[in-house]
């Protein structure tokens, strides 16, 4: 069996569900597994007959039967979410997607109080908000990481006593920081989360193990690299690790290093939502996107074109892939062109982790850069960007559907058809 770790290497949006959901629908994958953030996840997935679902927390190959999703520890899980996400997959067709569902104990729990305090923090940023989702994962990141013995867990939600005084603490402190929250009283929020207790499979760690050996599994990667909490630009970045560092964390822990292919995820151009660095963004660009709309916590969808000094960074920065999924090029006719360079440079080092204060300094120097095009549109965008990035274009995605995947070359992905 081989796995599969998806990454984006932008700034999110580049496809990853898309590319999950064709992976699920071409070879015989047991498990997409969750290795980074929450609820904050898009990954849209468009089957051929016209259904269409915005994956959040489950895996993006849930519309292909039996296959299962299973968040890791290293996700935040939203319980309130979720439902929503189970009642609107119901209505296109996918009615047991709780039951193919587990989840680790262990995960960090997002709550209205997190998502009220989120909310709070963006406002009072006024115009130098940092396009947060609004959704309260950084927030649960953060209280985790600030009181790690006290901060709720999916595990508790098995143990309402536990789970009230969590909560209770939990709202007392960031009312006593922030004032009075946007959200309801602890025993108003108890009945939701146990009930999710009841209907969802709560596993240890030591379950993933398993799972990795029963079948083939997609580790499905959320946000993009240039988001990262440590490698991104700072202050726009997101509170989770998305390189692949913690899927191969969550293999080596189950005595399966190195089992697994890397496939990194672009689309021709290169977009972001929100403020912070997108140095080729033009506005003049004849774009649009049905699923990434303006909203009013990101704000706009933005648009650049193919940015190569970037995404040679996110792949520095992740280690470097085994292939590339380029995505998006029914977009081809658009005008976009790649640019190598920014003012005489065409490298940026990713620096080592925890330094934000240099890559606070690198945001800057970003929002500062001017970019260097080629002079017209790549005739073959697939070898186009193999030569600018020195990593080989595997897959390629004419439309959002799995028939619109195409294999190109190597052997990543080419057995399994």
């Amino acid at each position: 069996m081989n796995h599969v770790l998806v990454v984006d290497l932008g700034y999110g949006d580049a496809g990853k569900g898309t590319v999950v959901d064709w992976l699920c629908a071409t070879r015989p994958v047991h498990t997409v597994i969750r290795f980074n953030g929450g609820a904050q996840a898009a990954h849209n997935v468009v089957l051929r007959d016209g259904r269409h679902h915005t994956f959040a927390q489950f895996g993006a190959g849930t519309f292909r039967p039996g296959v299962r999703t299973h968040l890791s520890r290293h996700v935040v899980v939203d319980p309130l979410a979720l439902a929503a996400e189970a009642d609107h997959l119901a209505t296109v067709g996918v009615p047991d997607a709780l039951d193919r569902l587990t989840v680790d104990g262990e995960a960090l729990l997002a709550t209205p109080y997190h998502r009220a305090a989120n909310r709070a923090r963006e406002l009072a940023r006024g115009a130098d908000r940092h396009g947060s989702c609004g959704l309260g994962v950084g927030e649960a990141v953060a209280y985790g990481l600030a009181h790690p013995g006290s901060a709720p867990r999916v595990a508790d939600c098995r143990t309402p006593a536990v789970l009230r005084r969590r909560l209770a603490a939990l709202r007392d402190r960031l009312t006593a920081e922030l004032g009075p929250l946007d959200a309801p009283p602890v025993d108003d929020c108890l009945p939701a989360f146990t009930a999710f207790a009841d209907r969802v499979a709560i596993v240890d760690r030591s379950h993933l193990a398993g799972v990795l050996r029963d079948g083939t599994c997609v580790f499905e990667g959320a946000q993009g690299v240039l988001l990262d909490e440590w490698h991104g630009f700072h202050p726009y970045t997101t509170w989770s690790t998305t390189t692949f560092a913690n899927a191969e964390g969550l293999l080596a822990e189950a005595g399966l290093a190195g089992t697994a292919e890397r496939l990194g995820v672009l689309r021709i151009t290169t977009t972001r939502h929100g403020p912070g660095p997108l140095v080729t963004e033009d506005p003049a660009l004849p774009l649009a996107d049905a699923h990434n709309a303006t909203n009013p916590w990101q704000g706009r969808f933005r648009f650049g074109h193919f940015d190569a000094v970037a995404h040679r960074y996110a792949l520095d920065a992740a280690g470097g892939v085994d292939g590339l999924a380029l995505t998006h090029l029914d977009l081809a006719d658009r005008g976009l062109r790649i640019c190598r360079r920014y003012d005489g440079t065409d490298r940026l080092e990713p620096g080592p982790p925890g330094d934000l204060d240099r890559q606070a300094a690198l945001t800057a120097r970003l929002l500062a850069a001017r970019p260097g095009y080629d002079d017209d549109p790549p005739a073959d965008w697939p070898a186009a960007v193999e030569e600018a990035l020195g990593a080989p274009v595997t897959l390629t995605s004419h439309s959002p559907t799995a028939e619109g995947k195409l294999v190109r070359k190597g052997t990543l992905l080419t057995p399994f058809v």
